[in-house]
């Protein structure tokens, strides 16, 4: 239903109007809601860290191959693409959502030529004019949809970074799998080596009678078994190429290029500092900053709901001016108005605006729920990183230990065999010991680096939770 009436006749209902009705934050509920975070972290936290600027963690890695590798990766990934066009996408919302907050204006112009009348000459009418609306946003309600479409731009923007973060974290795992799969396959590699000289030598030591014919049997199923696990690793290394080529686009050829080189060496990840105040780190969570942008939006959703059931006032005004020529008589007619101001009173609508608002209340808790949520989430990874971190330390002393033993012991069983003074059996033994203690030992730096990483995403990745414009945008 529409009520019209002009200002000058009615100025009391005006401002008994915008007295009566209250701001739109009235209407809506918290937009900051509490999430319990334990006040220090139960794991032990990392100390020898020196790294404290994430946003350049790959860069001190000191391996310009991997950030090579991230940045190509990021180039080429559907969900940074998708999480960019999604922030595309909030701004021109935002746009919208603030054009609401201005008048509009509108130009018109027409031009004719023929009879009006019976027996009237010729005559041609031009008309240009100017017609402007405003919503007068009397309880805040464009207001706080313009904040929300704000909100909603930061949010998309910490899902760009998290996007971003996500796809580095696993090009960088990939490469670590793969730095330390070439070295398992070289300790494989050199253990079916000597498997195999092993063989050899037992075999013409059977032929010549010095050896039973199942010692034989015994080095050429132990040369058999190496040999196969030196393909098997070798198999799983090239699984690892074909990961980073998914990943990052290149070809093949030119990803075994640029890795070479690398792969001799074992990567390592940087370590590096992290707040030890658990809620000073989740403010640098790019998805608990996006959950919170969130209960923003549904708050203002809320309030925007809530008072649709409350009048409106809008404001138009028009500018023309008309031009009449019969005859080679032109005439002039310049008009204006001021109003009408409109009052838009609801009275009925089947419930539908009462329904909204019980949608929107809905939406507003479950943001919240989701909110509290990736809280707790993010303090799970967290204390999960540090839990691995912590492990892979402890175990770092013992698995250097054991490498270095199983290898002395090798080498004696292996120089005692020579001499004959033991058994293939007792040979076979120290080297499986000895392989086995290596490849724990490659295996818990690869747990060590992934554990970084693992923590690198865990806390944010080095996201700001600043309302500026993400950079690279």
């Amino acid at each position: 239903m529409n009520l019209s009436h002009h200002l000058p006749r009615t100025p009391a209902l005006a401002l008994a109007l915008a007295l009566a009705l209250t701001g739109c934050a009235n209407f809506m509920p918290p937009t900051q809601v509490d999430a319990l975070v334990a006040p220090q972290w139960q794991a032990p936290l990392p100390h020898q860290g020196t790294v404290s600027q994430l946003a350049q963690w790959w860069q001190s890695q000191g391996d310009p191959v991997l950030v090579e590798l991230i940045e190509a990766a990021q180039a080429v990934s559907p969900s940074v693409a998708q999480a960019l066009a999604r922030v595309e996408a909030a701004r021109a919302t935002r746009a919208a959502a603030n054009t609401a907050l201005l008048p509009s204006l509108d130009a018109s112009a027409t031009a004719s030529r023929g009879v009006t009348q019976p027996n009237s000459p010729v005559a041609t009418t031009q008309t240009i004019g100017l017609q402007a609306a405003w919503e007068l946003d009397l309880v805040g309600a464009n207001r706080a949809v313009s904040r929300a479409a704000d909100a909603q731009v930061q949010g998309v923007q910490a899902q760009w970074h998290d996007a971003r973060v996500s796809v580095a974290a696993e090009v960088a795992n990939s490469y670590y799998s793969l730095s330390t799969c070439t070295q398992l396959l070289s300790v494989a590699q050199q253990d079916a080596a000597s498997r195999q000289e092993t063989a050899r030598l037992a075999e013409l030591s059977a032929k010549a009678g010095f050896t039973a014919p199942s010692t034989a049997a015994l080095a050429r199923a132990s040369a058999a078994d190496g040999s196969s696990r030196a393909t098997q690793q070798a198999a799983s290394c090239a699984l690892d190429i074909k990961a980073l080529v998914a990943l990052t686009g290149l070809s093949e050829p030119d990803l075994k290029q640029k890795v070479a080189p690398n792969l001799i060496k074992p990567a390592q990840a940087a370590p590096f500092l992290i707040a030890s105040i658990p809620t000073q780190t989740l403010t640098q969570r790019p998805d608990v900053f996006a959950a919170e942008r969130d209960v923003i939006v549904a708050s203002a959703q809320v309030g925007a709901a809530k008072v649709k059931r409350f009048p409106s006032l809008t404001l138009n005004g028009s500018i023309g001016a008309l031009r009449y020529n019969s005859q080679g008589t032109s005439t002039t007619l310049d008009t204006w108005s001021f109003g009408p101001l409109t009052l838009n009173l609801p009275l009925f609508d089947g419930g539908q605006r009462a329904a909204n608002v019980v949608a929107s209340e809905a939406n507003y808790s479950q943001a919240v729920t989701v909110y509290r949520a990736k809280v707790r989430q993010a303090v799970r990874e967290v204390e999960e990183a540090l839990v691995n971190l912590q492990s892979t330390d402890a175990r770092k002393t013992n698995a250097e230990v054991s490498t270095q033993g199983f290898a002395e012991s090798l080498q004696a069983t292996q120089a005692r065999y020579n001499q004959g003074l033991a058994s293939l059996v007792e040979l076979e033994d120290a080297r499986r010991s000895a392989l086995a203690a290596q490849s724990a030992q490659l295996t818990l730096a690869l747990e060590r680096n992934l554990a970084w990483v693992a923590l690198y995403r865990a806390v944010g990745g080095g996201f700001e939770a600043t309302p500026t414009t993400t950079s690279g945008l």
